[in-house]
């Protein structure tokens, strides 16, 4: 549990009575760390730290094991690499321990400041006449060299785009929301053509949906110079 030197600390995100029962919190420069986990039928426990930034970001840790060297996860990615059954449920299926048990990130006020940033962005893009204008992107396998579709029509779906077309290495069974392998048919061409577009359901590209840059897909934690250039934009 937290010490109250932390809790004073903390009050700046979090009220001292939202903390003071969590196991492992740490207070760092501009985030609040807690201890969380991720429980798999098969593989049990993975235990990790979560961190909550005020940008509304999460981001985990994993000390699954002593060699584990994953850090920096969304949420949904910690949950894919836990081994957890029933994925895209990570609000639910990421816990932290309250008062000696496992509650839900959905029932913590840990999720307070991500839940304002999806607001916030579901009011920008209101403001502009429409819904998120994300059509769907295809990233390439490392490996097989076939392309995956990737839907963007939220914060944590963006993110995990984003992630991937980071990584030069992405492969298949990276994708953390379904189990892909390299094996797996890839999407017919004629099939690729739909990609979301509210306009034209085979549009190749429009101001309807093609975003370049906006709060949803675009990370203040990211350091890649595209994020840098809009976080600095936006302050500004």
């Amino acid at each position: 549990m937290a010490n109250e030197e932390e809790m004073q600390c903390g009050s700046m995100l979090f009220k001292q009575e939202e903390l003071q029962e969590m196991s492992g919190v740490n207070v760092g420069g501009d985030y609040v760390e807690v201890m969380c986990g991720c429980t798999s039928h098969r593989y049990g426990d993975a235990v990790a730290r979560l961190r909550v930034f005020p940008s509304g970001d999460l981001e985990i840790t994993c000390e699954c094991t002593p060699g584990c060297d994953e850090d920096k996860l969304t949420p949904a990615a910690f949950e894919k690499h836990s081994g957890r059954e029933t994925a895209r449920k990570w609000k639910n299926n990421v816990w932290v321990i309250i008062g000696g048990e496992k509650v839900p990130l959905s029932k913590t006020v840990l999720l307070k400041y991500y839940n304002e940033a999806s607001k916030k962005c579901s009011r920008s893009n209101k403001s502009q006449g429409g819904k998120v204008n994300h059509r769907d992107e295809f990233v390439g396998c490392n490996d097989c060299g076939k392309e995956r579709r990737f839907r963007l029509r939220s914060r944590d779906e963006c993110r995990v785009h984003h992630n991937a077309m980071a990584d030069p290495n992405w492969k298949c069974s990276d994708f953390p929301y379904d189990k892909i392998t390299c094996e797996g048919e890839e999407e017919r061409g004629s099939r690729k053509v739909y990609r979301g577009c509210t306009r034209s359901p085979t549009c190749k590209g429009c101001t309807s949906c093609v975003c370049f840059g906006c709060e949803l897909c675009r990370f203040s934690d990211c350091t890649c110079q595209t994020c840098v250039d809009f976080t600095s934009n936006v302050k500004a």
